[in-house]
C-alpha cells in the first residue's frame, strides 16, 4: 500500500462529523469527573491551602484567609472542582484531542499520535504537580516573608484571590508542559529539522522568558522565571528526544 493510499480521504463534512463525535466523547468524561470532584473537591481545597499555611508558618505569622463575599467559598469550590476533573480526566480529554487529530494522518504516523497522548497527559499533571508542591510554595514563602517595613500591616489575602492565583498558574505551568510534545511532533511530522531545533537555541531562550512574562497573571519575576527555566530544559529535552528517534530512524 503507497502513503497516499494509505492517507485517509476526508472531507469538510467528516472532519466537523469527527470533531463533533470527539468533542461529545471529551464533555462525557468531563462531566463524569466533575460528579467524581463534587464528593472530593473539599480534599483539593485543602491541598491549595497548604502552601499557604506553611508559608505563613515558616514566616511566624499566624495564618489567616478572608472570604470577602457571600458566595466566595461556594464559587472557590466550584473552580476547585473544575480543576480537580480536569486532572481527573486529561488521560480521556487529551486522547479525544490526539484522535482528532490523527484523522486524516498516514498510518505511521497515527501510531506515533496514539503513543503521544499518554505522554501529553502524563506532562500536564506533571506540570500542575509541580508548581503546587514547588514553585506555589516557594513562591508564597517569599511573598509572606516580604518585608515592607510597616509593623501594623496584617497579612491575610483573599480566598478567591489566592485560589485563583494557585489554580490559574497550576493549569499555566500544566500547558507550557506540554511544549515538548509540540516539538517532537512538528520534528516528527517535517516541520521542523533537528538541524534548526538546535540553531534557534538563543532565540528560544528569549521567547520563553517573554512567554513565562506573557502568561503568568500574577506578574513577578520569581514566577515567570520559575516557568521560563523548566520550559527551556523541557526544549532541550525534546531535542535528545528527536536526535534518539532519528538515529533509530537511520538504523
Amino acid at each position: 500500500m503507497t502513503e497516499r493510499e494509505d492517507l485517509k480521504s476526508m472531507s469538510l463534512g467528516d472532519h466537523l462529523e469527527e470533531f463533533r463525535a470527539r468533542l461529545v466523547l471529551a464533555l462525557v468524561g468531563m462531566v463524569v469527573a466533575i460528579a467524581i470532584s463534587f464528593f472530593f473537591g473539599h480534599y483539593f481545597v485543602k491541598l491549595l491551602l497548604l502552601p499557604y499555611e506553611k508559608a505563613t508558618q515558616s514566616a511566624q505569622i499566624k495564618p489567616g484567609i478572608q472570604a470577602i463575599k457571600v458566595t466566595e467559598p461556594f464559587m472557590v469550590y466550584i473552580k476547585a472542582v473544575i480543576v480537580m476533573a480536569l486532572l481527573i480526566s486529561c488521560p480521556w480529554l487529551f486522547y479525544q484531542i490526539w484522535a482528532f487529530v490523527s484523522a486524516g494522518l498516514y498510518k505511521r504516523e497515527r501510531k506515533f499520535v496514539y503513543a503521544v497522548a499518554p505522554f501529553s497527559a502524563g506532562l500536564f499533571i506533571t506540570g500542575v504537580l509541580f508548581f503546587l508542591f514547588v514553585i506555589g510554595p516557594m513562591t508564597l514563602r517569599f511573598f509572606v516573608k516580604f518585608d515592607l517595613g510597616v509593623d501594623y500591616i496584617e497579612y491575610k489575602p483573599a480566598l478567591a484571590d489566592y485560589v485563583d492565583f494557585m489554580l490559574i498558574l497550576s493549569l499555566v505551568f500544566g500547558g507550557a508542559f506540554q511544549s515538548p510534545i509540540a516539538i517532537v511532533f512538528a520534528e516528527r511530522m517535517g516541520l521542523v529539522s533537528l538541524e534548526t531545533l538546535g540553531k534557534i537555541r538563543k532565540y528560544v531562550l528569549l521567547a520563553v522568558f517573554v512567554i513565562a512574562a506573557a502568561v503568568t497573571p500574577s506578574g513577578d519575576m520569581i514566577t515567570q522565571t520559575a516557568l521560563a527555566i523548566p520550559l527551556y530544559i523541557l526544549y532541550e529535552g525534546s531535542i535528545i528526544i528527536c536526535r534518539i528517534w532519528k538515529r533509530k530512524r537511520q538504523a
